[in-house]
């Protein structure tokens, strides 16, 4: 390319370098002509021009980029390479498409020994937003396929088109027939739930959570399903499968209690138990589409015998004594006899098993007060099952009242379902649904036993601080009632399976206290400890994680359902 330059007696005076506001007003140049590619057009850009884009970007998408703008379109050079994937910068925001694809491979091709932590974390996740853009043509590529059959075919309806269309899906992408089939049916599911598909091929979830909006409203009409997609599509960015599970069963319960209650009842006509082979070259047993409640009653008499004979003597962890129990009692071996002993403890089986039928064990059971008198079919949680319809709610609660020992709670939620205040009582409301025909119980008189504690919010005033290393169980259970699980980024571990753990530690002033304090696992409790981990809690119950990368992440307590 030949260079000509200004020259002022023939081209007259030289223009004045355009300002960034109009360089981002004409930028692209309409008559430049298309791109020579997805990544040769940056390269052909000025730096200003590249600051004037990256400004552009920034304000389109509602966030501000520290440094020069540009840094992250700029390559030239094999360190520069990653430069936008720190934490904030433009290619750790940028939704996903060949540009982006083009800046990551460069950064990889580079050297990923040159990334520092925070570039290489932004990296990571870059490519996980790739991945759910490629996953999203991959799945709207098999739906048009099935379209394109389904339009062919006599009978569009027809097991037999389906099996043609798995045949040549698996063909394809060398597939086994039940992988193809999965695949399909996702293309499917996604095909009636756009935003969804659409959330996949911006890069905000990823497969898996797809995956998951697919099955849980498999059993909602089109416009319900839609609602409720809608209703977390953007939310779910921030959820784990198991978070993102628990609230969709929980607002399908909400939208839609028939369809649930029909979904249950069909698939209990498919109870059976399965038996396989681990890889281990152990084998497993499992029963499967059982009652709620009785799975339930079964899991925590499992646990009740198991705890009974650790204390008796019996080797092994609590897990290994529950499968030990669990083939016992299948087998019609006498569990007792796992102890050295062969004999039960003082307290006998029915002190380890409780009455026949009954339910023993901790079973944390939420659930609105108007269901449980009756009034309403709103769903209601267990503590490390998930949500649960009202007549399963129920059900459990009847059983647990049959014991002295219930311990019943009221919990007053905000509107967003976070908890409030709290209070416990020994003897519950009483409930409609337990006496057939019954009229619904007043409540008032019991309400009006109740001494509510409120909980810390904002600023802590520290009424309730201790000045002792571990919370009473006052202090201790308003904490876990306010923090329903493990409050580590995604860890969905009951509360009441949690170490009350300091932010700070107690040796170096923390506080035992509402704004001090909060369940966290033993997991979550080593990682804490690690070296380049750091744990804060700005307000009660808000804790904010900062990885060994720098990069922070924010847990607030969880709602209510």
């Amino acid at each position: 390319m030949t260079v000509i330059p200004w020259d002022r007696e023939r081209d007259g005076p030289e223009p004045e370098e355009p300002s960034d506001a109009e360089l981002l007003g004409i930028w692209p140049d309409p008559f430049a002509g298309p791109p020579d590619g997805a990544d040769e057009w940056l390269a052909d850009l000025s730096l200003r021009e590249l600051d004037a884009l990256a400004a552009r970007w920034a304000a389109e998408n509602g966030t501000a980029v520290a440094g020069p703008l540009a840094a992250g379109f700029r390559r030239d050079g094999p360190a520069e390479a990653a430069v936008g994937f720190a934490a904030g910068g433009v290619l750790d925001l940028m939704a996903p498409d060949p540009v982006l694809a083009g800046f990551a491979a460069d950064a990889h091709d580079a050297g990923l020994g040159r990334l520092s932590d925070d570039e290489l974390v932004g990296l990571l996740c870059a490519a996980r937003r790739l991945s759910s853009w490629q996953a999203a043509i991959e799945l709207s590529a098999v739906a048009e396929l099935d379209a394109r059959r389904q339009a062919r075919a006599a009978h569009p309806i027809s097991s037999r088109l389906n099996e043609h269309v798995n045949s040549e899906i698996a063909a394809a992408l060398v597939l086994t027939g039940r992988s193809a089939e999965e695949t399909l049916d996702l293309a499917r599911g996604l095909a009636r739930l756009p935003m969804v598909l659409a959330a996949l091929a911006e890069g905000r979830i990823d497969r898996a959570r797809a995956a998951v909006f697919v099955t849980e409203l498999a059993a909602l009409s089109d416009d319900h399903a839609r609602l409720v997609a809608a209703a977390l599509c953007r939310a779910a960015a921030n959820m784990t499968t198991g978070q993102l599970r628990a609230e969709l069963r929980a607002l399908v319960l909400i939208v839609d209690p028939d369809a649930t209650r029909r979904r249950r009842e069909r698939a209990r006509a498919q109870a059976r138990v399965e038996a396989w082979q681990e890889t281990s070259g152990n084998s497993a047993l499992a029963g499967r589409e059982l009652p709620s409640a009785e799975m339930i009653t079964a899991d925590k008499r499992l646990t009740a015998i198991a705890r009974a004979l650790k204390k008796g003597g019996a080797e092994g962890s609590i897990d290994q004594l529950r499968a030990a129990v669990f083939t016992a009692l299948l087998t019609g071996r006498d569990p007792w006899t796992l102890l050295k002993s062969g004999s039960a403890p003082d307290s006998g089986p029915a002190g380890a098993g409780g009455p026949a039928g009954g339910l023993t064990g901790a079973v944390h059971l939420t659930m609105p007060l108007s269901a449980w008198t009756g009034l309403t079919e709103a769903p209601g949680e267990v503590a490390g099952l998930g949500p649960v319809d009202a007549d399963t709610c129920r059900d459990l609660a009847n059983r647990l009242s049959a014991s002295p020992a219930t311990r019943w709670c009221l919990t007053v939620t905000s509107d967003d379902g976070k908890a409030l205040g709290h209070a416990c009582a020994r003897a519950g409301p009483g409930s409609a649904a337990a006496v057939p025909d019954a009229a619904v119980p007043d409540i008032t008189a019991w309400l009006a036993s109740l001494t509510i504690d409120w909980l810390e919010r904002g600023t802590c005033h520290h009424h309730r601080q201790e000045h002792r290393y571990r919370p009473g169980a006052r202090l201790g259970h308003l904490i876990k009632i306010r923090q329903r699980t493990c409050a580590a980024p995604g860890c969905r571990r009951p509360a009441e399976a949690c170490d009350l753990e300091h932010t700070v530690p107690y040796d170096q002033g923390g506080l035992t206290c509402e704004c001090g304090v909060a369940p966290v696992c033993r997991q979550h409790h080593r990682c804490k400890q690690a070296p380049g981990w750091h744990l804060t809690q700005p307000e009660p119950g808000i804790l904010t994680w900062t990885a060994p990368s720098g990069r922070q992440y924010t847990v607030e307590p969880g709602r209510y359902f």
